[in-house]
C-alpha cells in the first residue's frame, strides 16, 4: 500500500540512480498483475514485458502486454496545485493506445485503488477516467482537440505533447501543450493524492519532465 512521503519529488535532470537503471524508488502496478510479469530496466531482457528506466532528462518506458501505472512517492498533489510533463510518443504503428498522466492516487498497490487518469493517443484524443478498485467510469470520453499533437503520416519518429493539469478551489482544469481541453467543477473526484503515469500496452514513450507544483509555490516564484 503506497504511504504518504516526506521523500523528495523525483527530478527529470539529476534522477538519484544511473542513467538505464530503474529509477529510485518508482512503482508500477499493472492493472492486471502477474508473477510471470517481467518489469525491468535491464536491457539485456529481450521483450519484457515492461521496461521503465532513467533516461536524461527524464524517463522512458515501453509497455508490450500490461497497461499500468507509475509514481514516486514523493509526487503528491494537495489542495491548489498543477501538474506539468513533456512525454514523447514514439511510433505507436497501428495502436491507439493511451498515455499520460494520474492524480488523486489512493492505495496505488492494493484492490481498492483510486486515482483519476488523462490520457492522450495517437488520433489527437483525449479522455478523462476515474478508476476505482477494478472498476473504471468515464469523465469525458474520448474527444478529438486541435491542441493535441496527432501522430500523421508526416511524423518524423516521435509526437511531442505538453500535458498540464491545475486544481483550483472547486475547479480542475486539463490542458495539452498550453491550450485548455477539459475544465469542470472537481464534485467528487479524487485529486489529492499520489500523481504519476498511465500508460497501455504497446505504448513506447519518453517522459522528459514531470512537476508537480503547490499553487503557493507558483505564486512565489512569479513575485
Amino acid at each position: 500500500m503506497a504511504q504518504e512521503s516526506t521523500m523528495a519529488a523525483p527530478d527529470a535532470l539529476n534522477p538519484s540512480t544511473p542513467n538505464l537503471s530503474w529509477p529510485g524508488d518508482w512503482q508500477f502496478q499493472a492493472d492486471s498483475p502477474s508473477d510471470e510479469m517481467v518489469v525491468t530496466a535491464d536491457t539485456n531482457i529481450v521483450d519484457p514485458d515492461v521496461y521503465f528506466t532513467n533516461m536524461t532528462p527524464g524517463w522512458h518506458v515501453t509497455m508490450r502486454q500490461p497497461r499500468g501505472i507509475f509514481w514516486h512517492p514523493g509526487s503528491r498533489g494537495e489542495g491548489d496545485y498543477s501538474i506539468s510533463s513533456n512525454m514523447f510518443l514514439f511510433d505507436p504503428g497501428t495502436r491507439n493506445e493511451g498515455y499520460g498522466l494520474f492524480l488523486g492516487g489512493s492505495n496505488l498497490a492494493d484492490e481498492n485503488q483510486e486515482y483519476l487518469y488523462f490520457l492522450l493517443r495517437r488520433s489527437g484524443q483525449f479522455l478523462i477516467k476515474l478508476r476505482n478498485g477494478a472498476e473504471t467510469a468515464e469523465v469525458v470520453g474520448w474527444t478529438a482537440h486541435e491542441a493535441i499533437n496527432a501522430w500523421t503520416d508526416e511524423s518524423e519518429g516521435m509526437i511531442e505533447n505538453l500535458f498540464g493539469v491545475q486544481t483550483e478551489g472547486d475547479n480542475i482544469s486539463f490542458s495539452i501543450n498550453g491550450q485548455t481541453v477539459h475544465s469542470m467543477e472537481k464534485g467528487d473526484l479524487p485529486t489529492d493524492g499520489l500523481v504519476g503515469f498511465r500508460m497501455n500496452h504497446g505504448v513506447n514513450a519518453h517522459i522528459s519532465s514531470f512537476d508537480v507544483t503547490p499553487a503557493w509555490a507558483a505564486e512565489a516564484a512569479a513575485e
